[in-house]
């Protein structure tokens, strides 16, 4: 739970020094490049992430990468923020985390929607638009592929869950068997 927390914070700390859209689609391209360079040289994960290797070693290390890259101020300050707290291993849960918290910034509500198979232009049109006359404003929809759903929808809204999936039928009918 504290790490939840600590992702939290670091990306809405990050959402605050966006100025606008714009320069919040820059910060998230350019901590998605710097998170897959990691995710591409495990070894140089491993050293900036080691709690045996002091954080001195880790800034200059840190240091020495980013003065060969092309990212701007914010994402360096970011970067070595989370160098110098010990917390480079939450970088991808905070990707993770940055567009729902932009939209909740803007007003607008984020669902997830899981299916076995993708849903056509039309299917998530009109789910969209159910969802934003059921909230009453602006939502936005990402989508997932779940096999273990069977067929249906399981759609989530934070840690709210709306399973209209067979795969939730069936744990249901299984529970009313049990209680009887």
């Amino acid at each position: 739970m504290r790490n939840r927390t600590l992702i939290r914070r670091y990306a809405q700390g990050l959402i605050n020094s966006a100025k606008n859209k714009k320069e919040f689609g820059s910060l998230c391209a350019e901590l998605g490049k710097f998170d897959d360079l990691l995710s591409s040289n495990t070894q140089l994960k491993e050293t900036l992430i080691s709690p045996l290797l002091p954080v001195s070693k880790k800034k200059e290390i840190a240091n020495l990468i980013l003065e060969r890259t092309s990212l701007g101020d914010k994402v360096k300050r970011f970067f070595l923020l989370l160098v110098e707290n010990n917390r480079l291993v939450l970088l991808p849960e905070i990707r993770e985390l940055l567009p729902m918290l932009w939209n909740e910034e803007q007003g607008i509500v984020t669902f997830e929607v899981s299916s076995v198979i993708p849903l056509n232009p039309s299917q998530k049109k009109r789910l969209e638009e159910k969802l934003a006359v059921l909230e009453q404003r602006s939502v936005t929809l990402t989508y997932m592929i779940d096999p273990s759903l069977i067929g249906g929808l399981s759609i989530r809204k934070g840690n709210t869950v709306y399973d209209a999936s067979i795969q939730g039928d069936l744990e249901r009918l299984k529970q009313k068997i049990i209680e009887e």
